[in-house]
């Protein structure tokens, strides 16, 4: 899905029926595309191959619709170790994401013996999140609003129409006498055969 003019691609479960080589170069055109022209692009993927994973600047991973980390992909593997999760070498991060989650998997992970193990819920990982120098950056940086008056073009409208009736008028013209222009044939034919 586009989004208006702010540049930005939601796209939802891109992999499903794809082998990983396919889905491997999809994500790095993507890639390209959101350099080139300086959009955000969105995309949900389950169990993406090392090569792919990499090919991301940012992580979203959720669980159970709530949000247990938002950041860099450089940082997601220190907040784990920091709740006492720990990714083995030979593991793929994306499956350790994905598994460190489950109920079923997570104590495969948990790298402080000294302590007893009880499991991390979704909430519990949301909170240390939250709380992290990470989550930190994030809540300041949505607190800074954009203003449209500052020149800040992604600024979101807050007005119930984002476009004035007079612009809304305006525009519904403009479309007019453009089909007008193009239909200049048709309403000359018309005239001539009202006239005879």
């Amino acid at each position: 899905m586009i989004v208006g003019p702010s540049r930005a691609l939601f796209m939802d479960e891109i992999s499903t029926g794809l082998d990983s080589s396919t889905t491997f170069q999809i994500v790095s055109c993507l890639q390209q595309v959101a350099h080139i022209s300086e959009s955000t692009i969105l995309v949900s993927l389950l169990q993406p191959a090392p090569e792919t994973y990499d090919l991301f600047n940012d992580i979203i991973l959720m669980a159970e619709g709530k949000i247990a980390y938002h950041g860099s992909k450089s940082c997601i593997m220190n907040f784990f170790e920091s709740c006492g999760f720990k990714c083995p070498e030979r593991k793929r991060a994306a499956d350790f994401l994905q598994e460190v989650l489950s109920k079923k998997d997570q104590q495969q992970y948990w790298s402080h013996t000294e302590e007893t193990y009880n499991f991390v819920t979704v909430d519990h990982f949301c909170e240390k999140f939250k709380a992290s120098q990470v989550g930190q950056n994030l809540v300041e940086e949505l607190a800074n609003s954009f203003d449209k008056s500052e020149g800040h073009n992604n600024a979101l409208s807050l007005n119930i129409y984002s476009l004035t009736k007079w612009d809304l008028l305006k525009a519904c013209f403009a479309r007019e006498i453009l089909l007008m222009r193009r239909n200049a044939f048709i309403y000359i034919t018309k005239t001539v055969q009202v006239r005879k």
